[in-house]
């Protein structure tokens, strides 16, 4: 029998702020709303950034006029202290920013009080060395020079110029342990994380998206998820379902048994969960493009990105589909909002106003994009489209296929990386699933719900994580 357990995050977004808060929640995520056009900026940063392999956070789940930076708190060091950070489905490590730091944000617009963390203020951190295996591994080989007083260095550079530079400690992380019916207690388990120095651009600068840090949900290693995995305490796998309906969701880390999910292989070797589109259908036609235009070569491609809020379509794409959309409404007439968003006037059902567009994957996977998914409404009477010409250039000069939470809301999306594929089925967000607990067999039903907290005075929605850990684990 596999020893594994099943690690559960479950995601749980309250719909307004309260009076009263839960003691058994662990990982607050905090949201607030944006224009249109911050929604755009949000997007265009992090497109920069994934052309450099590394993303910015795991972004809103409701409609596009209700969307915010979301952040989750977690628990680091011995006595645990309270860190906020991005939650990335993207980048790979965990990293927060730390007290020797000559640039990091002392403050924020998101109503929380940021930490700085302090190696020598927690009696189990230790300075991973340049020496260690970790450290090799993570190089791909031996830091020349390297001595075994010297840390281990970490840095990345994104795509919109920002930076982030320090060294790795090791440290515990601080969760709930599931012991009995939705029953938890306190449990951690020892990860190595990067110590943030030195920051700089956006990252550098105390602003209403400034945070503690960023926890990296990627493929590499030295990500939090495959130190898990590879402690034999989880599987890597994770899923997540964002309702922008009700406000509510799951993230959940461990073997979905219900409901079942069809799946389409990731594209080996990829920085990012990399998929292989196939076709776009609208109104039961395929559209018209060029063979090429999906191939997952030179670094283009379609990327499965939660952390972006809308979707983007190369030009020729672009351009096919919203043709198709709007064939249905010969007479409307478009306006542009904030400079860049193609908004109209209709008072009927834009579900049956509108065509239902489906996207096609490699082994017959489909993602069925809904008019009211793609659609949001701006203003009374007024809606918008969310699909947007891509701007984000590959290498070789081709466009790359971004979707984000405009096709992936309202649906169970699962990433499996002990097979390498991914795949998702239209969901009500705010039910539940039922996730398997390899060490023991025994299924455990996973449940969304709503919550209040009087934890801040920020006003907005707040999505919860519950970290729940349904085999024994040892420290």
């Amino acid at each position: 029998m596999d020893p594994r357990g099943v690690l559960i995050l479950v995601a749980v977004l309250g719909a307004e702020i309260g009076s009263v808060a839960n003691g058994n929640l662990v990982f607050p995520v905090e949201r607030r709303k944006r224009s249109l056009s911050a929604v755009r900026a949000h997007d265009v940063r992090r497109r920069g950034r994934i052309l450099s392999a590394v993303d910015l956070n795991l972004g809103g789940n409701g409609l596009p006029t209700e969307t915010g930076l979301y952040f989750t708190k977690l628990g680091l060091g011995s006595p645990p202290r309270d860190y906020y950070v991005q939650v990335d489905t993207g980048s790979d490590i965990l990293w927060v920013n730390c007290v020797e730091c000559s640039r990091c944000p002392r403050k924020s617009d998101l109503g929380i009080d940021l930490t700085l963390y302090d190696p020598k203020g927690s009696e189990t951190s230790d300075v991973v060395s340049c020496d260690q295996d970790f450290c090799s591994a993570t190089f791909d080989g031996p830091i020349p020079g390297c001595k075994s007083e010297i840390p281990c260095p970490y840095s990345i550079t994104y795509g919109d110029g920002s930076a982030t530079t320090g060294y790795y400690v090791q440290d515990y992380l601080t969760y709930n342990r599931i012991n009995g019916n939705l029953r938890t207690s306190p449990q951690n388990s020892s990860i190595i994380f990067g110590c943030g120095a030195v920051q700089s651009g956006t990252l550098g600068s105390s602003s209403e998206e400034a945070l503690d840090g960023i926890i990296g949900f990627g493929q590499a290693n030295s990500s939090v998820l495959s130190q898990l995995a590879a402690s034999g305490k989880v599987k890597k796998i994770f899923s997540h379902c964002l309702d922008n309906v009700r406000g509510g969701g799951i993230f959940a880390i461990g073997e979905v048994v219900e409901p079942k999910v069809s799946t389409t292989p990731l594209v080996p070797r990829m920085a990012h969960y990399n998929v292989v589109l196939k076709s776009i259908e609208v109104d039961t036609d395929i559209l018209q493009l060029p063979s090429d235009i999906f191939d997952s070569v030179n670094g283009k491609g379609t990327v499965i990105d939660s952390g972006t809020t809308l979707a983007y379509l190369p030009d020729i794409v672009y351009d096919e589909l919203i043709q198709k959309v709007l064939a249905r409404q010969p007479g409307l007439k478009l306006y542009l909002v904030e400079q860049q968003f193609r908004c109209f006037l209709y008072t009927g059902n834009v579900d049956r106003g509108f065509p239902v567009v489906k996207l096609h994957f490699k082994d017959s996977l489909s993602l069925t994009v809904y008019p009211h998914d793609y659609l949001f409404q701006f203003k009374d009477g007024i809606w918008c489209i969310g699909w947007q010409r891509s701007v984000a250039q590959t290498k070789n000069g081709k466009d790359m296929t971004l979707l984000g939470d405009l096709v992936l809301s309202n649906k169970l999306v699962i990433y499996d990386l002990e097979n390498m594929v991914i795949g998702w089925t239209d969901y009500n967000c705010s039910s539940s699933i039922k996730v398997k607990d390899e060490a023991t067999g025994i299924v455990h039903t996973v449940v969304a719900h709503n919550i209040s907290s009087a934890s801040t005075l920020f006003i907005g929605r707040i999505l919860t994580f519950f970290l729940l850990l349904t085999a024994m684990l040892n420290n």
